[in-house]
Order: C-alpha cells, then structure tokens, then sequence
C-alpha cells in the first residue's frame, strides 16, 4: 500500500446507543475509499500517542479513527496509574462492545473515503482486550491485532470471526506469558486463523514511545512491521 504524502485529520462525533461519541480520525488526503483500522486506546484515554499511531497509519494508506472510550466520562485523559484504573473499571463491558460495533458499522461504513469491506481492528492493553472482543462479535471486521490485551475464556475464541495478531512481551507481569500460549493454544484447537508473537524479554506496554521505563524500540518496531504485514495480507 503506499505511503500517504499528505493526512487529513479531525475530531469526530458521532451516534452510539444513549451517548454521542467522539473520536480522532486520521486519513490520507484522497477521495479514493482506503481499508479502515480502529485504532483502541490503553486505559490512559484517547491520549497523543494514541493518535500519532491513528497518524502512523494514516501514513501508510489506511484511513484510522481512534474512538474515546471515556465518551461518557467526559473525555478524560490522565498520566495516573490510579486514575486510569478508575476510569478503566467504570467502563462497561457490553456498552464498550456497542460502542465499537457503532464505531465500525454506522461511522466507517459510512464514509465514502472507505472500503467499507476492509476494516480492521487494533488495540493496546485495555484496547488490546477490546480488539479481542470485537473480532468476535463483529463480522465487518476483517483483522485484528491486540497488544497485550486480557484473553478471553477459551470456548470464547471459537466465535472469533476474524483472523488475529496477538502481540506480547514475555516478561509481562499484567497479562503473563501462559495466558499468550492459551491464546495460541485455542486458536489451534478451534482451528481460527492468528498468530501469537511473544517478544521474551520486554515487558507491559513495551511499544508505548512516550514510556520510557517500558519502551523496548527495537521489538517495538518489530511488532510495528508485523502488524502492518498482517493488515496489508487482509485488508489488501
């Protein structure tokens, strides 16, 4: 796919079930329709590194939209750990999910800039967790990569509908490294279509830049071409 020389980018709003959702979208500047890919936020909120990835993409061709999950709360956005938990445990499951599915179905969709048939999904961390969820409960979802995000039970993953990239680092103290290898394992015994890559050595957050405490640059940019590889074989 080629590189975008020039971005449109914008704030969104758009209709979820009972609340008015907003986003950051990032586009190349082209009226031809491109792939879509959701672009799901860590428990921070929908911070600045959260949009520079929906502009990295933007960049190679896709159009990206990085949903605020915190629509409700009043677009929080925090640095702290603590308040991040708090914010991240007043979501709801089942609204997050239908949240999405708005995001997906009646916001990309519709656009005519595109490709309503290649649409994909990827998440860090809490949005790791989300992207799992979403390949599972929507079928407009053509590919899903997660980072580092909690695994659904193992019966769950027989309902994915959408191959997966899970992407991990095995000194993970959050999301610890069995808990990849029973990813691996149920795609296999359900015979769904996804890989898991375990990095050994990094930890929690490692592809997060604006962390340098966690931040592993070198497999960051690994799992970077992994997950552009992934979407280009089924996005097109």
């Amino acid at each position: 796919m080629p590189i975008a020389e020039s971005l449109i980018t914008s704030s969104v709003q758009y209709p979820g079930e009972g609340v008015t959702l907003h986003g950051f979208l990032a586009r190349p500047d082209t009226a031809q329709p491109r792939p879509a890919i959701v672009v799901i936020q860590e428990w921070w909120g929908l911070n600045d590194h959260i949009k520079e990835i929906a502009q990295r993409f933007a960049r190679e061709g896709y159009v990206a939209l990085a949903p605020d999950l915190y629509s409700r709360a009043g677009h929080q956005v925090t640095k702290d750990p603590q308040e991040a938990a708090k914010l991240m445990e007043s979501l709801k499951s089942q609204d997050t999910l239908k949240e999405l599915n708005a995001t997906v179905t009646q916001y990309l969709k519709s656009q005519p800039f595109v490709d309503a048939w290649k649409i994909g999904v990827v998440g860090f961390c809490m949005g790791g967790t989300f992207s799992l969820m979403l390949a599972a409960h929507n079928s407009d979802v053509k590919a899903a990569v997660a980072f580092y995000g909690q695994i659904p039970p193992t019966d769950s993953l027989k309902y994915l509908v959408a191959p997966v990239l899970y992407i991990h680092g095995g000194a993970d103290m959050w999301i610890l490294k069995r808990e990849a290898e029973r990813l691996a394992q149920g795609l296999k015994q359900f015979g769904r279509p996804g890989e898991v890559h375990i990095y050994p050595d990094c930890p929690h957050a490692f592809f997060n830049d604006t962390r340098p405490e966690v931040y592993r640059p070198t497999e960051a940019q690994d799992a970077w071409q992994r997950t552009l590889k992934f979407f280009t074989n089924h996005l097109g």
